[in-house]
């Protein structure tokens, strides 16, 4: 990429907390993930050009918009700012991050404050639901589908591979089993206390609905609030700073494919795959040269099916990655695989969706804080040794909005991993 982004700090919220139940509303989800990702910055906030939110559905869950508003709180010296709030569904805090880079890009500002955000435990499970179906063809696809709609529209993508390929519910308890482990590595994940096994995954029972087959409960992401926040920066005001690892924005990609899933080609989404050979394009990379990857696990299909948009499998070969190993880390491995392995990818280290929790508009952008993480060494017990390249892929609706990024450390030059 001829302009360089890079990221300066990141910083998050804790997904497991209610904030609903602690008194507080989505304005301090806001303020306490940029605070974070400013002091890990280690910049005055004076040098913030601008900002950007990222957020879904604030309006229906919390009654708020206007977010951008809420930067301007954080410290005085932002008061006058521009910002503004994106909307993408479920890829809101991707294209968020994307905003930020291309105003860089573009020579408008030299740092750019980026904050994803959802609050949606403001209300029942049921009518949460109905707001989420919002990023999908509501009034033709709730008729089609009913209730719990997006749940029946990724059980839909999920029968469609089964007939065309095959696949088995256990593929799709490995992804939940893998990713609930994933969790438990880290600190801040919402399902960190999880001990799922590939047999509780597979198994219908009281807690475990077969609700929208072939999924079951434990196929979802959760409801979720919290908050993600990032620091990004020019290469002029990079190189003013004492010296520290360079995270760089290699390449990127972003299409958007009609609404209804009934108009796409799912399950091998070629909209989607526009955008990961523009990401591959630009960065100069290839498949090969990725060597930890966030995929958006909404439901368990959709982390198979992103193996094989993401070019890491062949098309009807992603349930075989996932068998293999090879997407999970090390420390967890042995619990799904005994064989050897001809290469490693690891997918989800932070827990994914389904782990980690899916705060609907704070995704896109926590996916980047956990490659930050990982490229600057500071990932704790989920660490990647020698990560030095990573690939984001944050999509919204049925693969509707698709964003793909790749980030890299410029420590040292990458040897690609043999496939």
């Amino acid at each position: 990429m001829a302009v360089p982004v890079y990221v300066l700090g990141a910083g998050r919220t804790d997904f497991r907390r209610n904030f609903k139940k602690e008194g507080k509303t989505i304005r301090h989800i806001i303020l306490e993930a940029a605070h974070t990702a400013i002091a890990d910055a280690g910049i005055d906030p004076k040098d913030i050009d601008s900002g950007v939110v990222g957020n879904f559905a604030s309006g229906l869950f919390t009654r708020q918009l206007h977010l951008g508003a809420f930067l301007t709180e954080i410290d005085e010296k932002l008061r006058g700012i521009p910002t503004l709030h994106v909307e993408a569904a479920c890829a809101s805090g991707g294209v968020a991050v994307l905003t930020a880079a291309q105003q860089i890009m573009g020579g408008l500002h030299d740092v750019v404050l980026v904050v994803g955000v959802e609050q949606q435990k403001t209300m029942s499970p049921a009518e949460g639901a109905e707001v989420l179906a919002a990023a999908g063809d509501y009034h033709t696809e709730t008729r089609q589908y009913g209730e719990f709609m997006f749940p029946k529209l990724f059980a839909r993508i999920a029968q469609i591979y089964m007939e065309r390929h095959g696949l088995s519910e256990k593929h799709l308890a490995l992804v939940a089993a893998k990713n609930h482990a994933h969790a438990r590595l880290n600190p801040l994940a919402q399902m960190r206390d999880s001990t799922l096994t590939v047999q509780d995954a597979c198994t219908v029972s009281e807690t475990n609905p077969c609700f929208a087959p072939p999924l079951k409960v434990t196929d979802c992401s959760q409801i979720t609030d919290g908050g993600a926040a990032l620091v990004l920066c020019s290469d002029g005001f990079f190189r003013k700073l004492p010296r520290r690892s360079r995270v760089r924005l290699l390449g990127f990609g972003h299409t958007t494919d009609h609404l209804s899933l009934d108009k796409k080609d799912a399950p091998d989404f070629s909209v989607g795959r526009k955008a990961v050979e523009q990401a591959y394009a630009v960065s100069g990379l290839k498949p090969r040269d990725i060597q930890a990857a966030e995929v958006h696990d909404c439901f368990s299909i959709s982390e198979i099916v992103a193996y094989e948009i993401l070019g890491f499998a062949r098309r009807g070969e992603g349930a075989e990655l996932l068998r293999s190993g090879a997407t999970a880390l090390p420390s967890v491995r042995s619990r799904f695989c005994t064989g050897s392995l001809s290469f490693v990818l690891p997918v989800n280290t932070g827990g994914g969706l389904i782990g980690d929790g899916h705060p609907v508009g704070a995704t896109g952008v926590r996916q980047v804080v956990e490659a930050y993480c990982q490229l600057t060494g500071s990932a704790g017990e989920r660490q990647i040794q020698g990560a030095e390249r990573f690939l984001t892929f944050n999509m919204g609706g049925s693969v509707t909005t698709s964003v793909v990024m790749i980030w890299g450390t410029e420590r040292r030059r990458v040897k690609s991993l043999k496939r």
